[in-house]
């Protein structure tokens, strides 16, 4: 066991746990769990929302694909930084205008609320569950080759410090951890990749001069991981749609006090979020020419050892225990928000609003948003430890791939079609839901290429038309004058805030 590693893991754990105590001791009303009181500032859910949506994938994912796939890796961090402009645009302010506390509170305001509730809440947790289990997986493996830790053991213990963040420290808990994770990840990044530009005079067009030379002109260009054009266009569609989808970052808005901080909040995250991305490049490249991809491949065959490894070799033990610490804070922080957004699906939407009808006290409202952070950390837990030996990279695209095909439909003609109603949005959620899920299980990702009945790896270049027609159709074939009737005061509230929480 790397004795530095632990250590640095263990003062993590004491930090974030300390952190817990003290916003446990501020969490007192339903508001303060699920919205941390609207208390926090712009710049703050900005950092917050980067900490957020930074997840393993992004930091030891994105490296190794661009060390072992060259160009064709860059497309995620391309796709994961332009996607914040349909955030901004689109989503932020009328949903921090509209919303209390969830996704379906904003569909909920004009339109039948136990439908809608329902089939949101069913899409959140789908989503959370996919993109939780990618997550867990992630860390397991990680720890275990970091650490020494067993997978299992590696498991459990994630899973049970995201339950206690969210279980005692709610909201406020998990925005002090994901701005801790963003500031010591950042720090790193921005550390390796001075090492790395260091190695090469501080000059960018040397790095790719030497890429060129050590692995060819071809792998500076797309077409070495993704063949087919179509597939770009899916994942490009699935990233781009699926961020403004994904219920874990759209609950970061109902955080703070108003639309203009809301507003704020995202044009801190695109710059930190956008800094990253680019450093990630020289991270990717880095590692194909300073530790080389057999070394890469042989720790790990996905490439997720890539960014570890290279911290190895520019700055030593030390270095590398703290890379691999950073890793771990950032597991933490993205499944305690992951945990929190399924809990409020089930607790707010489905079992206050759907099944007791709003009549519950503030005090059981907030005994069941605990008990559900509990049950969703433990089935998280177990299906983690259910998928060891499966690849599990696919479970993201298909977390983004739902969020597109069931949720932004839903939010955008909610927001600007006056016609729309219940049944659409239902519809529309329930097909961008299942299209996704049954195009996965059809494609490459879980069958042999040559057998698969759809042969893109990503399903949302069909999935999320599917969606929009499921909810286009839905609504033309039903009429809902009261819909229609709310949707002024809707459109109005979004636009200015008039009457918002």
């Amino acid at each position: 066991m790397n004795t530095v590693a632990f250590t640095l893991f263990a003062l993590i754990m004491l930090l974030t746990l300390g952190i817990t105590y003290w916003a446990s001791k501020r969490t007192q009303t339903t508001t303060d769990f699920y919205a941390a009181g609207r208390s926090i500032s712009g710049w703050q859910n900005g950092i917050a929302i980067s900490g957020d949506y930074m997840s393993a994938a992004s930091f030891l994912g994105i490296a190794g694909l661009i060390a072992l796939n060259g160009f064709d890796g860059f497309l995620y961090s391309v796709g994961w930084l332009v996607a914040y402009l349909v955030v901004l645009i689109v989503v932020a302010e009328p949903l921090r205008n509209t919303g209390r506390y969830t996704l379906a509170d904003m569909l909920a305001y004009r339109l039948k609320a136990k439908p809608v509730r329902s089939a949101a809440a069913l899409s959140t947790m789908a989503i959370s569950t996919f993109y939780m289990i990618a997550q867990l997986v992630g860390a397991g493996g990680i720890i275990k080759l970091l650490l020494g830790l067993q997978y299992e053991v590696s498991i459990i213990l994630i899973g049970v410090l995201m339950i206690l963040y969210v279980a005692f420290g709610g909201m406020l808990a998990t925005t002090w951890v994901q701005i801790i994770k963003a500031v010591l990840l950042m720090t790193g990044t921005i550390l390796l990749g001075l090492l790395v530009l260091s190695h090469f005079s501080f000059s960018i067009v040397e790095i790719f001069n030497q890429v060129s030379a050590k692995y060819g002109q071809s792998f500076l260009e797309p077409g070495k991981l993704y063949k087919n054009p179509l597939d770009n266009l899916s994942l490009g569609l699935a990233l781009l749609a699926g961020t403004a989808g994904l219920p874990h970052i759209l609950i970061r808005f109902y955080t703070v006090p108003n639309a203009k901080e809301a507003r704020t909040s995202v044009a801190w995250a695109m710059v930190i979020i956008g800094s990253f991305y680019i450093m990630t490049t020289f991270l990717g490249f880095g590692a194909a020419l300073l530790v080389g991809q057999e070394k890469i491949k042989a720790a790990d065959k996905a490439g997720n050892m890539a960014a570890p490894l290279l911290a190895d070799a520019l700055g030593g033990n030390f270095f590398l225990a703290f890379i691999s610490a950073v890793a771990f804070a950032t597991i933490l922080a993205v499944v305690a928000g992951l945990v929190i957004s399924a809990a409020g699906a089930f607790a707010h939407d489905f079992y206050f609003n759907v099944l007791r009808g709003g009549q519950v006290t503030e005090r059981e409202q907030m005994r069941v948003a605990k008990w559900a952070s509990i049950g969703v950390g433990v089935v998280a837990i177990i299906l983690a430890l259910l998928a060891k030996e499966q690849n599990v990279a696919f479970l993201v695209a298909l977390a983004f791939a739902v969020a597109a095909s069931a949720n932004l439909p839903v939010i955008v003609f909610s927001l600007f079609w006056k016609r729309f109603n219940t049944t659409g949005a239902v519809s529309g959620i329930l097909t961008g839901l299942i299209s996704s899920i049954l195009l996965v299980l059809v494609s490459p990702n879980l069958m042999e290429p040559d057998q698969a009945l759809f042969p893109l790896k990503n399903p949302a270049i069909l999935s999320v038309p599917l969606g929009m027609l499921g909810a286009v159709l839905g609504t033309l074939l039903s009429r809902e004058p009261e819909a229609e009737r709310n949707f002024n005061e809707l459109y109005v509230r979004s636009q200015t805030g008039i009457g918002a929480e």
